[in-house]
């Protein structure tokens, strides 16, 4: 039998649990369930599909639509029973109505999450973050879903003001991204204010791992060094963030998806350990065994004022309403993440700055 890049068995389906109202994650039954992911093609999304299926829940993958029919990182799940795959685009709200039809839970990942393109293309992050959030809320509101389960980031909340951040800390939108995702999650939280929608916003900070793509910070480091490359080139090297695996950042969405408490609040997910950019790439050439040295590249600095100086999680709700906690070290990621890359590299083109 194969496995995916996780050690788990591909498209493999298995009872567990008998259900929990407070969310813990490990006590939750999934078996049977109808679930909609959005973005399920996607890094966190297709992490997130597989977890689900792992745990016997029937998944609609809702990707967004390509005349090539390309399924992005779901290929193993193209012969699974228990994966529908669902073409159509977030921003079409009668497609995103018959997506939504049937199912009991809808976990909304899909996004345009670049931060560099958002300032080349504004006005795309809008139609896309915000009525795209729009028109699933509305449509989960039609359908009467079970739950809502909406995706932010923390750069939201932009350079810390105080650290960690909790959920109170103001919202600041640093960038055109940040500002169409804090347009998103208002959204979303307006739906259960109004209209009594049984939403959660999941606010995970920087989440890494297999089948993330070259515009973020590991991938791009991990890209350069397994291609041979001498010099790392990376934008400022001050800035700290909270990087969270990725099958942790999945297991909270499943936590939240199940968890009371939650409803109409939005919840970090992060790991509240903070480590800046030069240290990290230190640590990264390291887990990757090669030898080279980082030099800042002007191209790939922020606009003046965009920078986000420090991002550090406080996850005591998340903790303390569902019992969701970290399980793997940034250590052990980051060299499961480099052996990933080293296998994948062809993916990537390290010479050239992601956007």
């Amino acid at each position: 039998m194969s496995t995916n890049e996780y050690g788990n068995p591909a498209g493999h389906r298995t009872r567990t649990g008998h259900g929990n109202p407070t969310g813990s994650i490990d006590r939750v039954d999934w078996n049977g369930r109808k679930v909609l992911v959005t973005g399920a093609e996607g890094f966190i999304g297709s992490t997130l599909v597989d977890l689900l299926v792992e745990r016997g829940a029937d998944v609609r993958a809702f990707v967004h639509y390509k005349p090539y029919a390309e399924k992005g990182f779901l290929k193993h799940h193209l012969a699974d029973p228990g994966v529908e795959m669902f073409a159509g685009d977030v921003r079409d709200a009668g497609r995103v109505s018959d997506a939504v039809a049937g199912t009991d839970t809808v976990f909304h990942l899909a996004a345009l999450i670049g931060i560099p393109y958002s300032y080349a293309s504004p006005g795309a992050y809008v139609q896309t973050n915000v009525v795209g959030t729009e028109n699933i809320a509305e449509a989960c509101r039609r359908h009467e879903v079970r739950r809502l389960v909406h995706t932010s980031t923390s750069e939201v909340y932009g350079t810390a003001r105080t650290a960690p951040i909790s959920e109170q800390h103001p919202l600041q939108p640093q960038s055109p991204y940040s500002a169409s995702k804090i347009g998103a999650d208002m959204t979303a939280l307006s739906f259960h204010h109004a209209f009594e929608l049984p939403v959660t916003v999941v606010r995970p900070f920087n989440t890494y791992g297999p089948r993330q793509s070259a515009r973020a910070v590991i991938p791009a480091i991990l890209a350069q060094l397994h291609s041979g490359a001498r010099e790392i080139k990376l934008g400022s090297l001050t800035p700290t963030r909270d990087f969270t695996y990725v099958t942790d950042t999945a297991r909270g969405f499943l936590a939240m998806a199940d968890c009371d408490r939650a409803l109409g609040e939005t919840v970090n997910l992060g790991t509240g350990r903070e480590i800046a950019i030069g240290e990290l790439a230190a640590a990264l050439v390291a887990a990757s065994g090669r030898d080279a040295e980082v030099v800042v590249d002007p191209t790939r600095l922020r606009p003046s004022g965009s920078e986000v100086e420090r991002l550090l999680s406080d996850n005591t709700r998340a903790r303390e309403w569902a019992g969701w906690q970290p399980q793997t070290s940034l250590e052990d990621g980051l060299r499961r993440t480099s052996e990933w890359v080293a296998q994948n590299v062809h993916l990537f083109a390290p010479d050239r700055y992601q956007v």
